[in-house]
């Protein structure tokens, strides 16, 4: 992985990159079963996708790199498959984390911790400490995450500080919100991708999506690269992004 750039203009004509990229990383499990492997084969393959993708974000330019890594809904799979994904996940933080911090790479995790093992705490503990001074590329990398869950979290933490008096009701605004989410401090996705196929969001970002552009591939995750990436930027070039307002 060579060292972040700043921000610069893609490859292939497309202009600047969108500064906040997320990507819903799908079909792992159909890549194996195509194959005849067990899905595990399928997600290891994934995790290759994964540091490709970093590699090509930070060449890219691109500031912010948000990954859809495990959601709320995954608990409810395999015990036997959500053991191999966590067994990944532990192998991830620990043998990634010198190289992308080496290359500027600053980590963020978001989710709810408290249904992750206690070690793979640390372990993400570690990874956002170590990297926390980091200038390059933000990675972050959504675990244990739902967005539905994460709109309630931030609805409780106000309806306590509210009721603790620290703010009133004229207070609640949508900066506020924002404010009090996992997300606090970091831009909202200017572009969202899924892979294989699927077109919905699948309790994603559902606060932060509101007008990212979405752009759907058909490639499997585990065949995701550079090209693939470059490609929906090129595809997000094409839109004109309004916010509401009228077009030309």
């Amino acid at each position: 992985m060579s060292d972040v750039p700043q921000s610069q203009p893609a490859p292939g004509g497309t202009g600047r990159p969108p500064a906040h990229v997320a990507i819903i990383m799908d079909g792992n499990g159909r890549w194996a079963r195509a194959r005849g492997l067990p899905r595990v084969a399928g997600h290891k393959r994934g995790a290759e996708a994964v540091r490709r993708t970093i590699r090509a974000a930070a060449e890219l330019g691109i500031r912010y790199l948000t990954l859809f890594g495990f959601s709320s809904e995954n608990w409810k799979r395999p015990a036997d498959e959500v053991n191999d994904l966590m067994g990944l996940l532990r192998h991830y933080l620990r043998a990634e984390l010198a190289e992308l911090h080496q290359n500027g790479v600053r980590i963020r995790i978001i989710g709810d911790r408290s249904r992750l093992a206690p070690d793979i705490v640390s372990l993400i503990e570690n990874a956002e400490t170590t990297t926390a001074a980091n200038s390059g590329l933000t990675l972050i990398v959504a675990l244990s995450y739902g967005a539905r869950a994460e709109i309630a979290m931030a609805v409780r933490s106000l309806a306590r500080r509210l009721a603790a008096g620290e703010i009133a009701v004229s207070d609640i605004d949508e900066d506020a919100v924002a404010a009090s989410l996992w997300t606090r401090a970091i831009p909202d996705p200017d572009l969202i991708i899924r892979s294989s196929g699927e077109k919905r969001l699948s309790n994603f970002l559902l606060w932060q999506s509101a007008y990212s552009e979405l752009v759907f591939v058909d490639t499997l995750w585990p065949d995701f690269g550079k090209d693939d990436l470059m490609a929906a930027i090129h595809e997000f070039h094409r839109r004109e992004r309004r916010y509401g307002a009228a077009g030309g």
